[in-house]
């Protein structure tokens, strides 16, 4: 008979595979390819993401690992920009590529219909190699020969079939949206291709237990049922409170669903938020728009034993930094007070110049 796990052994599973029941002592080079990559829309929020995890993280071990080549940002999960490991990014590439492709239809339609794509990338490649443009620049650059085109479809329909990456410092603390851009070839060399059950295989490991439909809504990839087949036959099969199929490798435990969980800020795009098609083991449904907002974007959110119980955001006002904490539910003083101390140290980590530091309820 097939277990069933209960919603708060979900929960607790997936704090420490993720890195968020105890801060750990281990290189962020090594928790990035635990967490299997992290989202980075913009530069800031994988600091955060580090810091909540780690022990004694600081901001210039990231950007070091940007700039020797070891971390890259690039177009990757889900078509979104990523820190992720370069031997990552080299390996597993190739096997994410249909959504990439998927994401040039949704997001372009007709006004990529009738591109000569082989031909763009032709012309990409050297002027990416030898020039690190802004994506303007290659809009412009495409559109030169390709006048009759839609010169952002165009630039979309390279980066989604060229393997691209932007270059440093772009993706680094504090330096803004803009970017340049260079071919991953150029970069980091030639690919090491894998395949799709070692890539499954590493989501279980960072977020399951899980189904089939969570991984599928992880990397963007749809109707994988069949492909993942002869992988399924080799994992232990659970069941949730809600009757959902979970898989997970045999070899990675459970956690007891009382297992403590403290205090715990996660950063805007955290993909822990993101990773489940049924994302009620950390973030409740009546919640779930308070978080998510309209055109993708993901704020951050406090975790309050162990689930989404508020979200914040940092603000600056001369010498003064400030975070505002909303709380979804009354909760103890004791717990609003673990809830100040802790963010008092993400508003340090965050702001270190700041003259006065103040953590607000709203």
């Amino acid at each position: 008979m097939t277990e069933t796990i209960t919603q708060r052994q979900l929960n607790r599973t997936l704090l420490s595979r993720q890195l968020l029941l105890e801060r750990c002592d281990i290189r962020p080079l090594a928790a990035m390819e635990r967490l299997a990559g992290m989202q980075s829309q913009i530069p800031n929020p994988p600091y955060i993401g580090l810091w909540t995890r780690l022990a004694s993280f600081q901001k210039a071990e990231l950007t070091a690992l940007l700039g020797s080549r070891e971390v890259v940002r690039a177009p990757w999960i889900r078509s979104t920009l990523h820190l992720v490991s370069a031997a990552d990014h080299q390996r597993f590439q190739v096997v994410i590529q249909p959504a990439l492709a998927r994401s040039l239809r949704s997001f372009f339609g007709k006004r990529a219909r009738d591109l000569d794509i082989p031909r763009l990338i032709e012309i990409a490649i050297p002027f990416l190699e030898t020039e690190t443009p802004a994506i303007g620049a290659l809009r412009d650059e495409l559109q030169r020969h390709f006048p009759q085109h839609d010169k952002e479809a165009m630039a979309y329909a390279v980066r989604s079939f060229l393997p691209m990456l932007q270059t440093p410092p772009s993706g680094a603390w504090g330096v803004g949206t803009r970017a340049t851009y260079t071919t991953a070839a150029n970069w980091l060399g030639e690919a090491k291709q894998s395949d799709l059950a070692t890539l499954f295989r590493r989501y279980l490991a960072a977020f399951g237990p899980a189904s089939v439909m969570d991984f599928q809504t992880w990397c963007g990839i749809t109707s994988l049922k069949t492909a993942l087949a002869p992988v399924l036959k080799t994992l232990v099969a659970y069941r949730s409170e809600a009757g959902a199929q979970l898989v997970d490798l045999p070899d990675l435990p459970l956690l007891p669903e009382h297992a403590p969980a403290l205090i715990r800020f996660l950063p805007e795009y955290d993909n822990i938020l993101i990773a489940h098609k049924d994302r009620a083991r950390i973030l409740p449904e009546p919640h779930r728009k308070k978080v998510f907002l309209s055109a993708g974007r993901v704020l951050g959110a406090v975790l309050i034993d162990g689930f989404v119980g508020a979200i914040w955001k940092v603000s600056r006002e001369k010498s003064r930094a400030r975070l505002s904490i909303n709380l979804f539910e009354a909760v103890a003083a004791e717990c609003q007070a673990a809830i100040e101390a802790e963010g008092l140290r993400l508003l340090r980590f965050i702001d270190e110049d700041a003259g006065d530091y103040a953590v607000e309820f709203d």
